[in-house]
């Protein structure tokens, strides 16, 4: 079975949303999208701020789910993060970016049989352009 980029997307992001929970994290707000970029998930774990980015592969042909974090996303996330934590008043709390990488196992017709890495503070709030 075949995926569609999109549909890829919003099930790994199912399935990371599963995962996360069963974490420990507390969804706060899904796709949270402004002028210049997304974030696919926001969460509380502890008192963290959370700000996961989530990619699903069905192969590894364009790489490892977390080689397409590059530092220009990670930029344009950071960007996102900063304008969200701005609005909600959340300047003193602490914040970290975790990267969600699912890959589709080969042969595979269902997320049931999908590879979950979690990278936890994947990187840091990057400032400027």
């Amino acid at each position: 079975m075949t995926f569609k980029k999109k549909e890829l997307g919003a099930k790994g992001e199912e399935v990371a949303v599963s995962y996360l929970k069963s974490r420990g994290y507390r969804i706060v707000e899904r796709n949270y999208r402004i002028r210049f970029g997304e974030i696919d998930i926001i969460a509380e774990q502890g008192d963290d701020l959370v700000f996961i980015e989530v990619k699903t592969r069905s192969g590894t042909l364009f790489g490892s789910p977390f080689e397409s974090v590059t530092k220009q996303k990670q930029k344009q996330l950071s960007k996102v993060a900063l304008e969200y934590i701005s609005k909600q008043g959340f300047h003193d709390r602490p914040a970290r970016f975790d990267v969600v990488g699912i890959e589709l196992q080969k042969g595979s017709e269902t997320f049931q049989d999908a590879a979950v890495e979690l990278l936890q503070n994947a990187f840091d709030l990057c400032y400027g352009n």
